[in-house]
């Protein structure tokens, strides 16, 4: 029967079957309710505690001691009164700009500055809070898991090389996960209602949560430039605004612990005065097509289409059809030949030509190979995949650009690659090593004026007054009376 099966069903079926034969029913700590567990607690919080250095190595933690106090006292508070108490709960502010906050099992729970410059209160942190909280404490993150591990099936095939190789592969797949992680409509729902749950539990106005949907829906586009709900993994967020907005309601009519719920505005503002707004210059950033890394003076284009992720340890690029990958990276030592031996011997790379011909006037080895994947199972048939890989003498380090593809594939992509690698050049243009980031500006309005005539005031460009009107959550027609406080922005190209 085996034999059978491994013949004659897909290898995804195959893996399935076994994933649902080691299933075993548990309780929900949430509803209550017998489900299909994927793992123990104890193997959910040993799978939490090997993400989190990923997860830190990956996005960098941004160094500001009472924001990190502030979430994490919180954080703690809230999820004393969860469903879960007992879990190690730890929150995190991580360095990244995106607009995105996600937890990992076992209670690990993370914030992106980006998303903490868009909220105007602490009482939509809170519900913000409370909703990642709930993915944990409902176990929507063991289900996710187990569905992202289902997912990945194809392009680990391609990726599980060697353990050089391997590493590489994860690492992207773990970057994609966290920036874009993606729950079902329902555990998106639930984890709504436990966010207006737990932040009202500890004295919030729930009803501030409902006011960042809004920025939600102005982030994405609009209900205009959003695809239906019926075609989203995620409730639509007007939809959500309307829903929590109730729910704050119900639950504030049966709280008979506090009749006065803390909306926070001008606390909050004042803590996140000074904070990294936007790309940070010195970790790297894009431009015009190109990626500027001030802090260690390179830079190189990226081909048209590819989309870049920023890590503190590597940058790494995709192709639109997600087929091929790239990245750059510190390789071992000083010495480019080495470097390249060293890879090849590690990842088993079959060498079909090797060049050592300067990149842009920089000592360079570049190799063209091939990586064999032997087949895991009986029935499966191994995979090649192509590899043309640099390393790159510069600056007293050694760099790697890399890009990989299956061999039948690898000619689509090879332009690209060769592209992107033969554009890795010093960084001499003092405009770009001497950017700066922006950074939140608090500003205390001075008299009585709508947001844009504040913003003119404060000699915000004409063309960024929308994206501040989104970062307040407000329209630049509302009037702030004197001595309101508003987000500006200083630093950068701000004058």
């Amino acid at each position: 029967m085996q034999r059978f099966i491994s013949k004659r069903l897909p290898l995804l079926l195959v893996m399935m079957l076994a994933v649902f034969t080691l299933q075993d029913c548990s309780v929900n700590p949430v509803t209550g309710k017998k489900q299909l567990a994927f793992m123990s607690e104890e193997k959910e919080i040993a799978l939490g505690q090997s993400y989190d250095p990923q997860v830190i190595a990956e996005m960098g933690e941004y160094q500001n001691p009472a924001m990190a106090q502030f979430l994490t006292e919180k954080g703690l508070a809230m999820a004393r009164t969860s469903h879960r108490p007992n879990l190690p709960w730890k929150f995190t502010l991580v360095d990244s700009p995106v607009v995105n906050a996600f937890a990992v099992p076992g209670g690990f729970v993370y914030f992106t500055r980006g998303i903490m410059a868009h909220f105007n209160n602490e009482a939509q942190f809170a519900g913000v809070l409370g909703h990642e909280i709930g993915h944990v404490t409902a176990r929507h993150t063991v289900a996710q898991q187990a569905k992202q591990t289902l997912g990945q099936v194809g392009l680990i095939g391609g990726m599980i090389l060697s353990p050089e190789l391997a590493s590489q592969g994860e690492s992207l797949m773990q970057g994609m996960q966290l920036l874009f992680l993606k729950f079902g409509r329902d555990a998106e729902s639930q984890s709504d209602q436990l966010g207006v749950e737990y932040s009202t539990g500890i004295g919030y106005d729930a009803k501030e949560m409902a006011g960042f949907f809004g920025t939600l829906s102005r982030l994405s586009g609009g209900a205009e430039n959003r695809v239906p709900e019926f075609m989203s993994t995620h409730p639509d967020p007007d939809n959500r605004f309307v829903r929590v907005q109730q729910l704050a309601q119900q639950y504030q009519e049966v709280d008979t612990k506090n009749t006065n719920y803390t909306v926070g505005r001008d606390s909050y503002l004042r803590m996140i005065d000074g904070m990294i707004y936007g790309e940070d210059p010195a970790q790297g950033f894009v431009e015009a097509g190109s990626f500027y890394h001030p802090g260690l003076k390179f830079q190189f284009k990226i081909p048209g289409q590819w989309t870049l992720i920023n890590a503190p340890t590597q940058v790494q690029m995709v192709s639109p059809d997600q087929k091929s990958i790239m990245q750059m990276k510190l390789a071992q030592g000083s010495d480019q030949n080495a470097a390249a031996q060293s890879f090849v011997q590690e990842a088993g790379v079959n060498v079909v030509n090797s060049s050592q011909q300067p990149i842009n006037g920089l000592p360079a080895t570049t190799i063209l190979g091939t990586v064999t994947q032997e087949a895991q199972q009986q029935g499966q048939q191994g995979q090649t995949i192509s590899v043309l890989a640099s390393f790159i003498s510069y600056g007293g380090n050694t760099y790697m650009m890399l890009g990989m593809a299956l061999q039948a594939d690898f000619n689509r992509y090879q332009r690209d690659i060769e592209y992107s690698i033969g554009t890795f050049a010093q960084l001499t243009d003092q405009s770009k090593l001497n950017r700066q980031p922006e950074k939140i500006k608090i500003v205390s309005n001075s008299r009585s004026q709508t947001l844009q005539q504040a913003l003119q005031a404060d000699r915000i460009p004409t063309d960024r007054h929308e994206e501040l009107a989104i970062l307040n959550g407000m329209e630049l027609s509302q009037t702030l009376p004197a001595g309101t406080l508003f987000k500006s922005l200083s630093g950068g190209d701000i004058k």
